[in-house]
């Protein structure tokens, strides 16, 4: 068996492991090192390490996060990671047995997807353009464009906030009839443009074109569709998230309900409440297991009951 080393080096072992062979992105990345970090800080409380730790100081650990307070849902995320880490030294060498391997973690269920109606979406969507069209001034004017391509985008796509942000300039070519999207796992996927998300994104670059115009010092070009002036070059997902919930607010919807989450759940329920196939929206969605996209057939079990309901012979007596 390979020398003992320390916590944080077989961290950035695994951690490479993740990214190199299974594609891990770099939030993913991020979040299974805080989580490990805190495992090693625990432990660590205990003279212990990765190297020696056994099922017990494991299981108060997890008992620790309980009493931390810790949701249950969290607590499982947490497992998960320690998990994947001995399992992976336990492959490597590194150790002689997987300490993890007996866990078991807290039952939980599978909570549905918050959903917007499909008469809410419009609200919003009416709301977002109502402000695009009569702001005057040109950097308003370009903000509530961009807001409203943001969210036609969107509502026709499913993105996830991180794709949608992230999109290319070239994505809002005219004849553009799909887009290529970047996904986890550096995975491509096609996605579908409808005829209001590409005429929002020609008044939204219009207006980022005007607001160019008029200061100089922006008129750089970017490989962008939303550019901004942060670290990331493009517009963040907190961002795009505070501007949402402030036009919800606007629409008359409890800010609380809505996120660009929210959005694509709503895109995936809305499909299937309309008969389409969950294979085509698991692929929409870019979702590697069938079983993800499952959370939304019970929009499709609700209007199958409202269908027998509304249409049987019988449904009314």
């Amino acid at each position: 068996m390979p020398p003992a080393t320390s916590d944080a080096r077989l961290t950035n072992l695994f951690l490479d492991m993740l990214a190199a062979e299974q594609g891990a992105g770099a939030n993913t990345v991020d979040a299974y090192r805080r989580d490990l970090e805190d495992l090693s800080a625990f432990i660590g409380g205990k003279g212990l390490t990765f190297n020696d730790v056994e099922t017990q100081a494991l299981r108060d650990y997890l008992e620790d996060l309980d009493e931390r307070g810790f949701k249950s849902t969290s607590v499982a995320r947490r497992l998960s990671a320690l998990r994947h880490l001995f399992r992976f030294l336990l492959n490597e060498r590194i150790r002689a047995d997987d300490p993890a391997a007996i866990l078991s973690g807290p039952k939980r269920g599978r909570s549905l997807p918050k959903v917007l109606s499909i008469a809410d979406v419009d609200l919003m969507l009416t709301k977002a353009k109502a402000l695009a069209e009569a702001e005057a001034r040109a950097l308003q004017r370009m903000r509530a464009a961009r807001l409203y391509c943001l969210l036609e985008v969107l509502y026709a796509t499913g993105l996830r906030v991180s794709e949608l942000v992230a999109l290319p300039v070239s994505a809002a070519r005219r004849d553009a009839r799909m887009i290529v999207v970047r996904g986890k796992g550096n995975k491509e996927r096609l996605v579908p443009l409808n005829q209001s998300s590409k005429e929002a994104m020609t008044a939204y670059l219009a207006a980022l074109d005007a607001r160019r115009g008029e200061n100089a010092t922006n008129a750089a070009a970017t490989k962008w569709l939303f550019p901004s002036s942060g670290d990331s070059g493009h517009l963040t997902r907190q961002h795009f998230a505070r501007d949402l919930k402030d036009l919800a607010l606007a629409a008359g919807i409890q800010p609380r309900l809505v996120s660009p989450h929210v959005l694509r759940h709503a895109f995936a329920s809305h499909l299937l409440h309309n008969g389409a196939d969950l294979r085509i929206v698991q692929t929409l969605l870019g979702h590697t297991d069938i079983s993800t996209t499952q959370i939304y057939t019970h929009v499709v079990e609700e209007r199958l009951k409202s269908l027998v309901r509304d249409l049987h012979p019988l449904g009314d007596k």
